[in-house]
């Protein structure tokens, strides 16, 4: 058997016919290039379609479709919420692609699609029960507990870039939430260009380039040369990064906890440090049973997890076979 995987990002679509090992044949990416609403919709079936016609050439048999997106996908209408792609804010998503086949077609969020992928082909192998924290344009995570998803009331779980870590309430929080604001790629590319403005006096890394563009990879270049504006943006997010994690770790008590999407990458460095900072925070039994790695499928983990949890679905198989911590 054999499962088409879509990866939907906020620039490009990434697609392939998958294997049950894993492998992938025919993988290629199209970008969206300023697509917005059925325009994404229809590139994405033309990209289903070219799939299903490659894999009929080479008598591979096609079960199921997975499909990542980046957002919200509700299981109970099949629409999705993908606040990067204008026109996507209810968009009938699993609609419109059963109309271009007659199989099966599973619909996940970003979040829970990464997680999916490091348990098949990655860092979260023989868990039960793991989080995956994906930093990047924003932050979200998907979590998988005693071998099961969770998906919460309304498919919205995970929505981390809320997390209340400071007080007092800012309004500048509403937009994305006090997590997301101080330590998202967005939110550090944001403080730093705060921060460059309102000091005068600062003559750093960040200062010799044009301040209104500053980003989060600025930031990271900034933190090697030994920049200290830098280091105090760095050491903000670490310090929500570990509280953020403490509080997950004290809740659900994972195995685990994978970090990736963008800034992890670079911020891989930090994993120490941020460990020790949730130390300082979370129940202590909990968080000496956890370990903080990075993801391990880099870019690709959206297109594996997706491919998983239809080859999973078509199969009927169990998600791990639980075992007790050790």
């Amino acid at each position: 058997m054999a499962v088409i995987a879509l990866d939907i990002g906020g620039t490009k679509i990434a697609s392939a016919v998958c294997m049950p090992d894993g492998s992938m044949l025919f993988a290629r990416k199209r970008l969206l290039q300023g697509r917005t609403g059925t325009a994404v919709g229809t590139l994405l079936t033309e990209q289903l379609t070219n799939l299903l016609a490659a894999a009929r050439r080479h008598g591979i048999v096609v079960d199921a479709v997975g499909v990542c997106v980046p957002g919200i996908a509700s299981s109970q209408t099949g629409r999705v919420w993908a606040p990067n792609i204008p026109g996507w804010e209810d968009y009938p998503l699993e609609q419109e692609l059963r109309a271009a086949t007659p199989l099966p077609v599973y619909i996940e969020s970003d979040r829970t699609c990464y997680l999916s992928g490091e348990m098949w082909q990655g860092a979260a192998k023989a868990c039960h029960s793991a989080v995956f924290i994906a930093v990047g344009t924003g932050i979200g995570a998907g979590i998988v507990v005693d071998g099961r998803f969770l998906h919460g009331a309304g498919d919205i779980i995970g929505a981390t870039g809320w997390m209340a870590l400071q007080s007092p309430y800012q309004e500048a929080y509403a937009a994305c939430g006090c997590f997301e604001y101080y330590a998202s790629g967005n939110g550090i590319g944001a403080r730093a260009r705060e921060a460059v403005g309102a000091d005068k006096t600062y003559r750093g890394v960040l200062r010799r380039k044009r301040v209104a563009r500053l980003t989060a990879h600025d930031v990271f270049a900034a933190y090697q040369a030994g920049d200290p504006l830098a280091g105090e943006i760095l050491g903000k997010a670490i310090k929500l990064w570990g509280m953020a994690a403490a509080n997950l770790v004290s809740l659900l008590n994972p195995q685990k906890i994978i970090w990736g999407g963008g800034v992890f990458g670079p911020a891989t460095r930090f994993l120490d440090d941020i460990y020790q900072e949730a130390c300082r925070w979370a129940q202590p039994i909990s968080i000496r049973q956890v370990e903080f790695v990075a993801s391990q499928l880099s870019g690709h983990a959206g297109l594996t997890g997706a491919a998983y949890l239809a080859i999973r679905q078509t199969q009927e198989a169990p998600l791990v076979h639980p075992q007790p911590f050790t």
